[in-house]
């Protein structure tokens, strides 16, 4: 695949152990001029809670969908946490997100399940419960 997008930084968060978060880039997925296509991050590391929020996660703005725009951004996060020593990364998306399914597939993610989010999960709160479980060896 042919990459028309690069990444551009927006800014990085540190790890906080109490809330069992790890550490994080966040970055605007822009054309190779600089304009902005959409967003994603990358979460360094592994803990339980990345195994249902995930290691990446992305959005692409409605008029540059359907380019697979997020798969290459994907591939250019695979290369930074290959950086941080990192051998395999989860991708979650919704049950209902068949655009996000298809990136997961097409950048070498296999699914592992269909998880239910346990009554605690945070993600609740925003109305979902349950997740497409897909693991990338990188």
């Amino acid at each position: 695949m042919t990459n028309e997008v690069q990444l551009i930084l927006e800014k990085t968060a540190d790890g906080d152990e109490k809330k069992k978060w790890v550490p994080a880039y966040y970055f605007f997925i822009c054309d190779l001029n600089g304009n902005r296509m959409g967003k994603c991050d990358l979460r360094i590391g592994y803990n339980d809670n990345l195994y249902y929020g995930g290691h990446i996660g992305y959005t692409v703005f409605p008029e540059y969908r359907g380019n697979h725009y997020a798969a290459q951004a994907c591939l250019l996060l695979f290369e930074l946490a290959r950086k941080h020593d990192m051998e395999y990364l989860y991708i979650t998306c919704n049950t209902d997100n068949d655009a996000s399914k298809k990136t997961c597939e097409y950048v070498g993610g296999q699914l592992l399940e269909i998880a239910e989010l346990s009554k605690g999960n945070n993600m609740r709160a925003r109305g979902e419960y349950e997740k497409c479980i897909y693991k990338v060896e990188i």
